[in-house]
């Protein structure tokens, strides 16, 4: 017996979709014939399009772990960031899309709320919140596009693709270049992604609480 259609139903399906072949390819007629439904028997739980994406975004922020209640501030902004950047990962189509949404739903709500009593729990101002989760999110959005735009994925890649890059130049041209990709990228252990976290953490350790630096809040 095939299983009742729901909203969460069609947002799942949706967003597998999504994840295979990008948002272009969560169609309704492609997301009912992954459901085995009609089409039209889609719009009884989503009013359109707009009203698909925003769930599908709501979808991936559900997936982004809080702030646990009482975490240092710190700390949870780099959690905080290590999920979403997964959860972006695992839905590429997604980062784009993050804070587009003219009607977020209860997971984005509670996503945003959660980021923000954090900071101020931990005595940022709300002007300073706004500034920190701003700057934070720049930073989180664009390097999850800049990683998911690289010619490489693993160590074999990286290497086919840095020699094909230095098979290229002429003998002495661009050496800081040339040092950058045999004296880092091409050392045992390196992955791109740990760029992340040392970013992360300068933005961190520049960010500090209203109390630290006698404002008022």
């Amino acid at each position: 017996m095939r299983a009742p259609l729901t909203r969460d139903r069609v947002i799942a399906a949706a967003v597998a979709l999504a994840d295979e072949k990008g948002q272009a390819g969560a169609s309704m007629r492609a997301i009912a014939g992954r459901l085995g439904v009609e089409a039209m028997s889609l719009y009884n739980h989503v009013a359109g399009r707009d009203d698909l994406l925003d769930g599908m975004v709501d979808a991936v922020f559900a997936e982004i772990a809080l702030p646990a209640d009482g975490a240092e501030w710190k700390a949870a902004m780099r959690d905080r960031a290590a999920s979403a950047r997964a959860a972006l990962k695992r839905h590429p189509w997604a980062v784009g899309l993050m804070d587009s949404r003219g009607h977020p739903g209860p997971a984005t709500l509670r996503h945003h709320d959660a980021v923000l009593g954090a900071l101020r729990a931990g005595g940022f101002s709300v002007v300073l919140a706004a500034h920190a989760v701003s700057v934070i999110d720049s930073y989180l959005y664009g390097f999850v596009l800049q990683e998911l735009s690289l010619p490489f994925t693993g160590d074999g890649d990286i290497g086919e693709v840095t020699d094909g890059i230095r098979a290229g130049l002429p003998e002495g041209a661009y050496p800081h270049l040339m040092e950058l990709m045999t004296a880092h990228v091409l050392a045992p252990g390196y992955d791109y992604g740990d760029e992340f976290a040392f970013g992360l953490a300068l933005i961190l350790d520049g960010l500090r609480p209203d109390e630290d630096q006698g404002a008022t809040a």
